[in-house]
C-alpha cells in the first residue's frame, strides 16, 4: 500500500513564458496530511481501478508513470487499486502525487535503481518530481528543481474545494492574457511566524484564475469571513486554503464549510512525500 499526499503552494511565484511556452516559477510547497491510497502489485496483467473518482483508466498520470518506468527497466504487470480522496482539478497536485508513488512502487517491485523514479519523474509531469521529496520544499526552473527545506512547523491548515474546477493550462492562458497580473499577498501580520521571513507568500495565478470563474473570489470571501483567517489558493485552483494554530482548529474550520464544498478537510503539515506503508 501506498500513501500519495497532496500539496499546497504557500506560495506561487510565476514569470512570463520561455519560448516554448512554458512558465518558469518560484514556489514554496508544502505536503499535506491528506492522501490518496494506491495499492499496487504484481499480476498476471496490468489492471487500473479507480475509486473515489470518474477518471480515464487508460488516459491518466497513473499510467504514463507506469509505462515511463517501463522505458527504464523491466517492470512486471501490477494490479493497481487507487482510491481518490483529493478533489481532481484542484490545485492540490493528487494525479501527480499518484504518479510518484507509481514510480515508486515500480521501481520497489521491479527492481531497478533506486533514482530511477527521480530520473523519470519530470517526463510524467511537472509536479511529480516534488512528491518524492515531499516536506517543505522549494520548486523552481519549470517544476523541476526541488530544494528540501527545514521542515516548517507551529501551524495546520484548512484546505476547501470548491465545486467549480479550474484547468491549470487554462489558468496559465489567462495570466498571459492578463499580461502577468501579481497575487496580492498575505500581510506577514496574518501569517504563522513559520512564514513571515523568506519568499512573499502569495499565488500570482489567482487573479487568472478569478478572472476565468468569478465565482471564485466569492468563495475565498465567504472563507475569509467564516475562519477569520486570511485565504490562498493553490496552485492553478480552485482548492483554497487558511492557517490555523493546530489541526483541532483546522478540522473545525474544515467542518464549518463543508456542506459549501466538494472536498474539505483540516490537516497536519507532513514532512514527506509518497511513501509505501503497511496494509
Amino acid at each position: 500500500m501506498y500513501e500519495a499526499p497532496a500539496k499546497l503552494n504557500l506560495s506561487l511565484l510565476v514569470s512570463p513564458p520561455e519560448p516554448n511556452g512554458y512558465h518558469p516559477l518560484q514556489s514554496l510547497v508544502q505536503t499535506i496530511d491528506w492522501v490518496d491510497r494506491l495499492d499496487i502489485g504484481e499480476a498476471d496483467e496490468d489492471a487500473l481501478k479507480i475509486e473515489g473518482a470518474d477518471i480515464d483508466p487508460e488516459d491518466n498520470l497513473v499510467t504514463k508513470a507506469l509505462g515511463a518506468m517501463r522505458q527504464q527497466g523491466r517492470v512486471p504487470p501490477l494490479s493497481i487499486r487507487l482510491e481518490k480522496r483529493i478533489p481532481d482539478e484542484s490545485g492540490l497536485g493528487g494525479g501527480s502525487s499518484d504518479a510518484a508513488a507509481t514510480l515508486l512502487a515500480a521501481a520497489e517491485i521491479g527492481r531497478l535503481p533506486g533514482d530511477t523514479p527521480a530520473i523519470v519523474a519530470p517526463s510524467v509531469g511537472a509536479d511529480v518530481p516534488l512528491f518524492l521529496t515531499g516536506g517543505t520544499i522549494v520548486m523552481s526552473g519549470l517544476g523541476e528543481i526541488v530544494a528540501p527545506q527545514p521542515g516548517l512547523t507551529g501551524f495546520a491548515v484548512a484546505v476547501a474545494v470548491p465545486e467549480l474546477r479550474l484547468g491549470t493550462a487554462a489558468v496559465y492562458r489567462r495570466w498571459d492574457e492578463l499580461e502577468g497580473p501579481v497575487g496580492e499577498g498575505v500581510p506577514p501580520s496574518r501569517l504563522p511566524p513559520a512564514l513571515r521571513e523568506g519568499m512573499p507568500i502569495r499565488n500570482d495565478l489567482t487573479p487568472a484564475a478569478i478572472d476565468l470563474e468569478p465565482a471564485l473570489a466569492d468563495f475565498m470571501a465567504d472563507l475569509r469571513s467564516g475562519w477569520g483567517t486570511a485565504v490562498s489558493m493553490t496552485g492553478s485552483g480552485s482548492a483554497c486554503f487558511g492557517f490555523f494554530a493546530d489541526f483541532d482548529e483546522a478540522d473545525h474550520a474544515a467542518r464549518t464549510v463543508a456542506g459549501l464544498c466538494r472536498g474539505a478537510v483540516g490537516a497536519a503539515l507532513r514532512p514527506r512525500g509518497v511513501a509505501r506503508i503497511e496494509a
